[in-house]
């Protein structure tokens, strides 16, 4: 599997977000390998987005987001869980794609162990809940996705089919459609509604 390189996140976010559905997200720590297929995302931008924590400009908790692209933005939330995005388009233009949902592949043993809990789809069925699972904190704020040793994302199977719906969770920026999933998966998070489906060949 080849791992996804820099030109791929310096796109228009939207497109890295629904392209990034079926990629691996490999997270090496400890001699040990954790692997999952990225089965759901959302999309956040810039000015034009008033649900992204850049909207209002860069702040230092922003700022990795109107960096370089290729990196992951982790955030505190709620005061219980992290959230994993990788930035996205150029530098300067701020973007990132939240994953919200995994599909495990390798390691679930340590997964179900850092998780504390047995049943596979409720693993990493959720942002906090795959963060937790695969040990991804503040630590690898700003870390490198294209060049890192400890979080990076390979390419995947082809995709053939891909549900978009409005973001969750958000009060305002609700008229986007930027929330992008694979359908019938069941690890996707929370509702599993649609607005429509469109056909997608992203590898």
């Amino acid at each position: 599997m080849t791992r996804v390189d820099r030109p791929f996140f310096s796109r228009y976010t939207p497109d890295v977000a629904r392209d990034v559905l079926g990629c691996v997200l490999v997270r090496e720590m400890d001699g040990l390998v954790l692997r999952a297929r990225i089965v759901e995302v959302e999309a956040y931008r810039g000015a034009d987005d008033p649900a992204s924590h850049s909207y209002r400009g860069m702040t230092k908790r922003t700022s990795v987001m109107f960096g370089e692209p290729g990196h992951a933005y982790v955030y505190f939330t709620y005061g219980n869980h992290h959230c994993l995005n990788l930035t996205t388009e150029a530098e300067g233009e701020p973007g990132a794609v939240l994953i919200r949902a995994v599909e495990p592949l390798e390691g679930i043993g340590e997964m179900r162990k850092r998780r504390g809990v047995e049943e596979l789809t409720s693993l990493t069925s959720g942002p906090g809940k795959l963060t937790k699972a695969m040990g991804i904190d503040l630590h690898l704020n700003g870390e490198d996705v294209v060049k890192s040793k400890e979080l990076f994302v390979l390419y995947g199977r082809r995709i053939e089919e891909v549900a978009v719906s409005t973001r969750i969770g958000i009060s305002s920026g609700q008229e986007k459609l930027w929330r992008y999933y694979l359908e019938g998966n069941a690890f996707v998070s929370g509702a599993r509604t649609h607005n429509y489906r469109t056909r997608e060949s992203v590898r």
